[in-house]
């Protein structure tokens, strides 16, 4: 291919932000690049292969980065076009209304963000009907106004599952069903694409049922003429013209020789911690701390949440397949007994012996982990972080990616994995052991207690927070660089704050959002937008 070859758009990275933005804009007619460092993950029966998957980490980056005390860490992250959405666990959660505004938590104030829920709500409902959301509107007593119902109805709870649900509401609590990206029909499963099985959450799903980034934007974008995706192409820096405001070239390694490229806008899709790495190794002469990072926050504030993964063992068996149904948020802003915010309370996939071998808990006299798995409920305990500018990516002397992160926030999580304990022991009297079934509650131990541990990037955001003020900020509330006119961020770098559920939603609206104000940047006029999502697809322009 040509070198130096100018294009109108140029999207770097396929996940949640970039692969939502390439499908808002690849029907404008304009030229797009797409940028993916990764290639297509292969299908292969080793997608649903639990020791593959979690215990030789087959699709993870082989990538080294640093911890803050300069020692080898390697990010449970990958990259294949669509991003970490070809592994997440689809729970898609649009943020609480009162998530963009100023909190004050145990540990510090979450900050407000410079738009409001109102504004991106709009963007919340494209997102979940563009990502197949399946739920019911008003079961959460957290949930925020929306202005429609969700485009598909909630995913039914199997019988453990809704045990453990009625057993929750007859608590006091409010249960609700986990808004879940995937395509499925449960009124007519032999025409349904999901099987629901028990390798989705951290798996690829080999049947394309799961809705993610590649299967549902990617892929359908490049069916029009005007969008080529080049694999394997790791964008080395970001060049700019001689006075610093504008990207001139995107510098690219692909198959061992360099590329360059050029574009009118340049937008940056990488992960937080990748977007953030990019623009510091990318400083010149008039961006000496990093490409638009005057304001010195590139970088910094980076959260990820504090998660932990819990195991309720009972003497009964759970036959539960897909047990990612149910969640519990009546905590999420405090309790009764404490005035402060705690977060959020689901599931993650059903986990087999072998996958609890690569974080083994400690295990319970007589039994074994294969034993455990049959017999365990698996939790995802949430808690919000909060932006500490000394939490930050930076880029040493080798080039690599240093991640330095201290917890903070721990008391509302510690609290909640007490709550969790207290609803667990008060469970249902069991008719065969009685109230003995319930064995207690066990960590997944996945190297730092029972947290998740700093490797565990999946819901990596905030270090190239947006902003009103250039003094505090590098993105404006369009999610343009301040100092670089036509250099966008659409990851989830730009969160100011990281609320207590899955950021995905959130980052695929605000990919539409940002798409919206793209295309009226880019001279689309009123009667072409009218026809925007027209079918004009032809033949497909994918480059190895």
């Amino acid at each position: 291919m040509a070198q130096d070859k100018h294009y109108d758009v140029i999207i770097i990275g396929t996940g949640a932000g970039g692969g939502t933005l390439v499908h808002t804009l690849a029907s404008t007619g304009k030229s797009i690049l797409i940028l993916e460092r990764g290639d297509y993950v292969p299908r292969e029966k080793a997608n649903w292969d639990s020791r593959a998957v979690n215990v030789e980490a087959k699709y993870q980056t082989k990538e080294e980065w640093r911890d803050k005390d300069g020692k080898p860490l390697h990010p449970h992250t990958n990259y294949y076009v669509g991003g970490n959405t070809k592994f997440y666990g689809a729970a898609l959660f649009r943020l609480r209304k009162e998530d963009f505004g100023e909190i004050r938590h145990f540990g510090g104030i979450s900050p407000a963000w410079p738009i409001s829920y109102d504004e991106i709500e709009p963007y919340y409902l494209k997102a979940e009907k563009l990502y197949h959301v399946h739920g019911k509107r008003g079961e959460d007593p957290t949930d925020p106004q929306a202005s429609g119902p969700y485009p598909h109805p909630a995913i039914s709870h199997e019988p453990r599952i809704q045990q453990l649900s009625d057993d929750f509401e007859r608590l006091g609590l409010k249960p609700f069903h986990t808004p879940l990206g995937l395509q499925r029909d449960e009124q007519n499963l032999h025409a349904s694409k999901c099987i629901r099985c028990d390798t989705c959450d951290g798996y690829p799903c080999l049947v394309d049922a799961k809705s993610d980034a590649q299967v549902l934007c990617v892929d359908p974008a490049l069916r029009f003429p005007n969008v080529t995706l080049l694999t394997n192409a790791y964008v080395d820096r970001l060049e700019t013209n001689a006075s610093g405001n504008e990207i001139s070239r995107v510098v690219v390694s692909r198959n061992g020789t360099r590329e360059n490229y050029s574009a009118d806008l340049v937008v940056v899709s990488c992960g937080a911690i990748n977007s953030a790495a990019l623009l510091l190794r990318s400083a010149n002469d008039k961006h000496p701390r990093g490409l638009a990072n005057g304001s010195d926050v590139v970088g910094r504030h980076y959260m990820g949440h504090t998660n932990s993964v819990m195991l309720a063992l009972s003497k009964c068996p759970n036959p539960t397949i897909y047990q990612k149904s149910l969640s519990v948020n009546d905590f999420y802003f405090g309790s009764k007994e404490w005035n402060h915010p705690m977060g959020h309370i689901s599931f993650v996939a059903k986990l087999d012996g072998t996958a609890l071998s690569a974080g083994a808990p400690a295990i319970a006299p007589g039994w074994t982990l294969d034993l455990m798995a049959k017999h365990t409920l698996s939790f995802w305990i949430t808690s919000e972080d909060l932006p500490d500018p000394s939490n930050r990516v930076t880029v040493d002397h080798e080039g690599k990616i240093v991640l330095q992160y201290t917890p903070n926030n721990e008391e509302p999580h510690r609290r909640l994995l007490a709550k969790l304990k207290e609803l667990m022991q008060q469970q249902t009297k069991c008719g065969i052991h009685g109230h003995e079934c319930h064995e207690g509650l066990f960590a997944r131990n996945l190297f730092v207690g029972d947290r998740i541990p700093l490797a565990g990037v999946a819901h990596q955001n905030g270090t190239i927070r947006f902003g009103s003020d250039p003094k505090t900020s590098a993105l404006d509330t369009n999610c343009k660089a301040h100092e670089v006119d036509n250099l966008y961020v659409v990851d989830g770098s730009f969160f100011p704050s990281s609320a207590a559920v899955n950021p995905a939603l959130t980052i695929m609206a605000n990919a539409l959002r940002v798409g919206d104000h793209l295309i009226e940047r880019l001279g689309i006029s009123t009667i072409e937008k009218t026809n925007i999502h027209a079918p004009v697809a032809t033949g497909v322009q994918y480059v190895v």
